[in-house]
């Protein structure tokens, strides 16, 4: 229960000077605020894999060259995505935050939850997914999770920062209906949600607009139409005017010390450009942040790294993926011969580069996790290739294929290295290094049963994995027991139950940014509008390598009986679940809502909602899944609200975005739109007024007589149409003398109240 005789943030605030409290409104250092009066200092930290907390006796640096404290390293992003599974994303979040409160660490820097616009941004491997109800989903598990610890989050990185290249200087050019609809969306479902303590702003412009400066961003979106009370902290660097940014809904730029930045504050305070009242409202929230973080701080706290290691290789299982499994080549029997091929069997890429990157306490071995499952099977090892120099490859591949040739089944680890992907560049294709694919390609020759097991942070071209191997287990990076995980998976001990987040193109010209990304000269236009990921196959009905949503198990599921009813809160969708195969299993039940008959552009489907259900064999089970009325709304860019369209929406329901073996509809009211009318509103939108329609046509008879519809024939046009987007306005002032400028505007005034 909070202290009713503590200070309240007006009481800490009130005797501080203008010097103050914009010195309250930087960092003190790299990693911690300012402690000024009675306002205690913060610590922050990254952490959105785990917390990577440098060790303060020794320094802080944003590129995390410094020493950092040893904690459990999770699956980061693009691997806990595929567990499409809240709950676990909040046990995961909860075990950060132990170790972070632990650590005394009060914010923890995540989680990264921007959309996965184009398959070669660098830092892909820190976000979720390409969907916003999903990557909404997730991040509001994970952010409940770490602040129910006592720890805040800060919801990173706000907004529309998809690409690396040029991250602090180019624009991102969006238009409102994408804007909204795909890429602040996930940001305003987490602060309605769970009321992340901080939101990250990110250091690109969006429309020329710095977000660090961007008032509609910061204040008139995030504090007033999403009613968010925290802070807003600048990612380390963004500011580039601390007065402009202090005027936008800035409260905390980091790092720190910023004596320059404090001393325009203090002269635009005095000299009338910047309101008083801001910085007092942003020095208010600051300090109510650090007197909350500090009252929930407990350096009692302690934790059992046995068992968040644990947690780590339950997570890492349930988010593997297993694409492939011609001939059930998996699980792999404990018995026989077995190669294991690959640098990544022995040196494990589990996490990504960059500021997220955690010291593990420790890190699981796939060979000896394989060895140890094995039983009576004899394990053999061979290198393959050599990720860091590249060297003896020749020799390398030949040792592979003769120990592939002397074995039961081959399996091929493969993917990108450290260097080959990281935050601070983007990749410049898709592809698996040539020297690995020759590698499976010659492993195939002498081997009829391969398996491949993937480690990467952004997405792979898998065309040529695919058709060289029977079995493909995707496991992204799925932090220090990904090498126990991947044992486990491989010998069936667990089920794999992971689903793609994201869609595996066939190839790289396919994807829906290929001609803008990742910008130019400063510029980076979102050219793709609303037709993200799997939208933008599905619209363009192209092939894939695997879509959205695609994951295997050990067994079968099959649907029945679906039925959805709508609501005035949304719509409940229900089908039965059985389990048809041999095995235990887990599905991640997904539906997919289309509207055909739509007076605006949709793609055919898109995730509506999604639940889980685990089933032993032969097992039925109904599920349902809410969506709710506020999924339904599209961002009407005329009337500038969200508007719910009425009709029959179609409910799809299966394992992926392109396996719905069931569907069924609902009919969903609508909401009522008036956008007002002007003078620059079309004439047929003023002839569909009530108002307006008969006056207006009133006049328009006496020009047209009784020709009507057939008005316009004899020049082989369809006056109705042609003269349907002329606006009013140069129809009854200039082109046909209706009426009086006063007449009109009195008409529109009539017809608009």
């Amino acid at each position: 229960m909070p202290d009713p005789t503590a200070p309240t943030p007006d009481d800490l605030i009130g005797p501080l000077s203008t010097e103050e409290r914009a010195r309250l409104g930087s960092g003190r250092d790299f990693w911690s605020t300012e402690a000024i009066g009675n306002i205690p200092s913060i610590a922050l930290s990254d952490g959105p894999h785990g917390l990577r907390y440098q060790d303060p006796e020794r320094g802080g640096d944003a590129l995390g060259i410094g020493p950092s404290i040893p904690a459990t390293c999770f699956p980061p992003a693009v691997g806990l995505g595929q567990s499409w599974d809240p709950e676990l994303t909040f046990r995961v979040g909860a075990a950060i935050g132990r170790e972070a409160r632990a650590a005394g660490v009060h914010i923890v820097l995540g989680p990264g939850i921007n959309i996965k616009r184009d398959p070669r941004c660098g830092r892909n491997f820190e976000y979720y997914s390409e969907d916003p109800r999903l990557t909404a989903a997730l991040a509001t598990g994970w952010v409940r999770g770490l602040q129910q610890q006592g720890v805040g989050a800060s919801l990173k990185h706000f907004a529309a920062n998809n690409t690396e290249h040029e991250r602090m200087t180019s624009s991102s050019d969006i238009d409102p209906r994408p804007l909204r609809e795909i890429y602040l969306h996930a940001f305003g479902h987490v602060v309605r949600e769970a009321a992340p303590w901080t939101v990250m702003c990110s250091y690109n412009k969006i429309n020329g607009v710095y977000a660090a400066q961007n008032h509609w961003l910061l204040t008139e979106i995030l504090r007033t139409e999403w009613g968010f009370e925290g802070v807003v902290v600048s990612d380390w660097g963004a500011v580039d005017d601390r007065v402009a940014a202090v005027a936008a809904g800035l409260d905390l730029a980091m790092p720190g010390a910023d004596e320059a930045g404090d001393r325009g504050v203090v002269t635009a305070v005095a000299d009338g450009s910047l309101d008083p009242s801001v910085l007092e409202a942003s020095a208010r929230r600051v300090a109510a942040l650090a007197v909350r973080a500090t009252g929930s701080a407990d350096p009692g706290t302690t934790w059992n790294a046995d068992e968040h290691h644990a947690l780590a290789r339950a997570a890492a299982a349930r988010c593997a993926v297993l694409l492939k499994n011609d001939n059930d080549v998996l699980p792999l029997a404990p018995r026989g011969r077995i190669a294991v091929i690959g640098e990544f069997a022995t040196e494990p890429r589990y996490q990504g580069g960059g500021s997220s990157h955690v010291d593990a306490t420790r890190v699981d071995i796939a060979l000896d996790e394989i060895r140890a499952h094995a039983g009576s099977a004899t394990v053999t090892h061979a290198r393959g290739f050599d990720t860091g120099s590249g060297s003896a490859a020749g020799e390398l591949r030949a040792e592979a294929v003769e120990t592939a040739a002397r074995a039961d089944i081959a399996v091929l680890f493969l993917g990108l290295a450290a260097t080959q992907e990281s935050e601070g560049f983007d990749r410049e294709d898709i592809e698996l290094p040539a020297d690995q694919v020759e590698l499976l390609h010659a492993v195939r020759a002498v081997q009829s049963r391969v398996a491949v097991v993937l480690a990467h942070g952004g997405v792979l071209r898998l065309a040529p994995i695919v058709a060289a191997a029977d079995a493909i287990l995707d496991a992204a990076l799925l932090g220090q027991a990904a090498g126990g995980a991947i044992a486990d998976l491989l010998f069936g001990i667990t089920a794999p139950s992971g689903r793609l987040t994201e869609t595996v193109p066939v190839r790289l010209a396919d994807v829906p940014a290929y001609d803008n990304f990742p910008g130019e000269q400063g510029h980076v236009r979102y050219g793709e509008g609303i037709f993200i990921g799997y939208r933008w196959y599905d619209r363009r009905e192209l092939e894939v390598s695997f879509p959205f949503g695609h994951g295997l198990s050990y067994t079968t599921f099959d649907y029945a009986d679906p039925r959805a009813v709508a609501d005035p809160e949304g719509v409940s969708v229900t089908v039965r679940v059985t389990n048809s195969g041999s095995r235990t299993g887990r599905e991640v039940v997904q539906v997919y809502t289309g509207l055909e008959q739509s007076s605006v552009l949709r793609p055919p489907r898109e995730l509506g909602g999604f639940t889980t259900v685990e089933l032993e064999p032969g097992a039925a089970q109904e599920v349902t899944v809410r969506i709710p009325r506020h999924e339904f709304a599209r961002w009407h860019e005329p009337a500038g609200r969200w508007v719910v369209e009425g009709g029959e929406y179609t409910a799809y329901i299966g394992g992926s975005s392109r396996d719905l073996p069931v569907h069924t509809t609902v009919r969903i009211d609508g909401d009522v739109v008036r956008v007002p009318l002007t003078r620059e509103s079309p004439f047929s939108e003023v002839m569909a007024n009530p108002v307006a329609g008969p006056e207006l046509g009133a006049k328009l008879q006496p020009l047209i007589g009784d020709q009507g519809s057939s008005a316009g024939a004899e020049l082989g046009v369809d006056m109705a149409r042609m003269i349907g987007s002329i606006p009013i306005g140069r129809i009854a002032l200039q082109l046909g003398g209706l009426m009086t400028a006063a007449e009109l505007d009195d008409l529109l005034s009539r017809a608009n109240s």
